[in-house]
């Protein structure tokens, strides 16, 4: 599979991508705006108490004043009650806003994925898509519910530490702020690097992720191939590559750790030493002297935080850039401005005029200039040679890929001109590929018809032959687990078929719905099938000669072109290509198994 880029072009990580979730924080700003609030006060609570100690040095202790100390005990001891509370009022608040903040990006994210079209999920590995709506929202969560409400309470918290110890004695103040300048630039330069390592390790969790899924969808091929150590083998590059990716985060972010520890001590060194001249000299008294050493105290964690936090900061910003290349992608496939609900008869008619299709990124069109005509009520098979660009044309009919040349009609309206919720309700397809969910069984019949009754659901089971249902252990309220694969390929096969036929569409597509049948069940269904044919109008992909016997006339595609139409005598007795192809398809149905 070809897969999307994921290294980080250049301008990606800055902190400016954080700004992606001012939209989703909207909603919640009063309750963040409270977050931050109690934060700051709290904090600003925690930094009075410096304040009341400088006060009881210089006054009742000073001049023995043991009455004077009550009312100044008893304030530190209302602020820290105070403390508590808004500590209280803070976690409330914060986790109800960012629990919900996360709740609605998620949400947005998977029904971007949902609209997304199909070439969109052709090009980028599932693990990548999985990694962004979980581990990169859950950063986004805890960046918004921490990080980020202490990242600016601690630079408020600075910048009021600062200028009070301005106030205090300015000489030690200035001297506290120069040695802040050699810190922001080696911070910043550290900065920069730790962001891109962050989103090397965050894209090669994707790639895990991708490998994992794999493994556990392909399990019975590896084990039946007995190819589990190779696999083993790529997951664990891909691991021990993830494991030196941290490690150079980790060893990146220790620096920075390093950096913002040394400093603060370094500089509460140079203020003792500092302060004892300036006490010496009876510039500063020795209660201030205390007070300014509790002040910058109170300034080491904001300090020791800060590396934390941009580093925090980068990663979540990382995050936001992997989002919003989900966020960003473009929606090719899409309701056009001013469509309307279209009149579609039912049956329709299905006409394909002059379509021509070439894949993203690929220089060869599949189909080129197609032209056929489906009466309603008729029925055609679809035959030719595998890569013929049969599922590629089924496919146009539901827009699950848009036409690149000419268009494709029901009724006599362009399927671009129909909404898409109208469009997929008039046209049901049932893929070679049956996908089931891990739901109950009527839950998967149903999904493309909630409304359906039991009786339209006995009726489609019935015409699919898949009343095995009935026998599983709950019936048709059974979980069949993930892909189904509890079930045989055939009842999958069969439940797939049920799904399209239960809502009797105006157009039905089928891509090689009985390929995993057996002789007797393939039988069954086409006498079921025939009832259902007879109403509808059916673009059916045919590989075995049984199914082309269900059609009304038969197209054959070659070289992405409609090569010959006729009925299945018509074209035996007259299209030699159409004759060896039917023979090496019944060639292949011969071979014992």
């Amino acid at each position: 599979m070809d897969t999307a880029p994921i290294s980080p072009p250049d301008d990606r990580g800055k902190l400016s991508a954080l700004l992606r979730l001012v939209p989703f924080a909207r909603p919640y700003r009063g309750l963040l705006v409270l977050t931050f609030v109690a934060a700051l006060v709290a904090s600003l609570a925690q930094l009075t108490v410096p304040l009341v100690t400088a006060a009881i040095v210089d006054g009742p202790i000073a001049e023995g004043d043991r009455a004077g100390l009550v009312p100044l005990v008893g304030l530190a001891l209302v602020l820290g009650i105070a403390e508590a509370a808004l500590f209280f009022l803070r976690r409330w608040a914060m986790n109800k806003s960012c629990l919900q903040l996360e709740r609605d990006l998620r949400d947005t994210l998977y029904q971007r994925l949902q609209r997304l079209p199909v070439s969109f999920h052709d090009t980028w590995p599932s693990g990548q898509l999985l990694s962004r709506a979980t581990s990169d929202v859950a950063t986004v969560r805890r960046f918004v519910g921490f990080a980020g409400v202490f990242l600016a309470v601690n630079l408020v918290m600075c910048a009021v530490v600062l200028v009070l110890l301005v106030v205090t004695y300015w000489p030690l103040a200035l001297a506290v702020l120069l040695t802040t300048v050699p810190l922001s630039a080696l911070g910043l330069r550290w900065e920069r690097r730790y962001n891109l390592q962050a989103r090397q390790v965050q894209d090669e969790q994707g790639e895990l992720a991708t490998d994992v899924e794999e493994a556990v969808q392909g399990i019975r091929v590896v084990r039946s191939l007995g190819r589990s150590g190779l696999v083993f083998g790529r997951y664990d590059r891909k691991a021990t590559r993830l494991r030196r990716l941290e490690l150079s985060k980790i060893r990146t972010l220790a620096l920075l750790w390093c950096l913002f520890e040394f400093h603060p001590q370094a500089t509460l060194a140079m203020i003792l030493v500092g302060g004892a001249v300036a006490v010496n000299t009876g510039a500063l008294t020795i209660g201030g002297l205390v007070g300014f050493v509790a002040l910058f105290t109170v300034l080491l964690w904001p300090i020791l935080s800060l590396g934390f936090l941009f580093a925090f900061a980068q990663e979540t910003a990382s995050a936001c850039d992997r989002i919003g290349e989900i966020l960003d992608a473009p929606i090719t496939v899409d309701d056009r401005s001013g469509v309307r609900p279209a009149v579609v008869g039912s049956p329709a008619r299905l006409t394909f005029e002059a379509v021509g299709f070439t894949y993203p990124g690929a220089t060869a069109p599949v189909l080129d200039g197609v032209h056929l005509d489906l009466a309603p009520g008729e029925t055609v098979a679809l035959v030719g040679a595998t890569g013929s660009g049969k599922t590629t044309l089924t496919a146009l009919v539901g827009r699950l890929y848009d036409v690149t040349a000419g268009r494709v009609a029901i009724d006599g309206v362009d399927v671009r001109e129909m909404p898409l919720r109208q469009l997929r309700s008039v046209v049901a397809t049932a893929f070679e590929d049956a996908t089931l969910f891990s739901m109950s069984v009527r839950e998967n019949l149903a999904l493309g018809r909630p409304d359906a009754t039991d009786d339209e659901i006995a009726e489609a089971l019935r015409v699919a032959q898949a009343e095995f249902v009935h026998d599983l252990p709950w019936g048709l309220a059974t979980r069949i687990g993930e892909q189904g694969l509890s079930l045989s390929g055939g009842q999958r096969q069969r439940l797939a078929l049920a799904r399209a036929v239960l809502g009797r569409p105006s157009v039905l597509v089928l891509d090689d719905p009985l390929s995993a049948l057996d002789v007797h069940t393939e039988a069954l269904v086409e006498a079921a099938l025939r009832d259902v044919l007879a109403e509808t109008t059916a673009l059916v992909v045919a590989h075995r000669p049984s199914t082309v016997l269900l059609a009304d006339r038969v197209a054959l595609l070659a070289g992405g072109r409609i090569a010959a139409v006729g009925t299945h005598s018509e074209l035996l007795a007259e299209v030699p290509a159409y004759r060896d192809l039917l023979a090496q398809e019944s060639e292949l149905a011969e071979v014992p198994s």
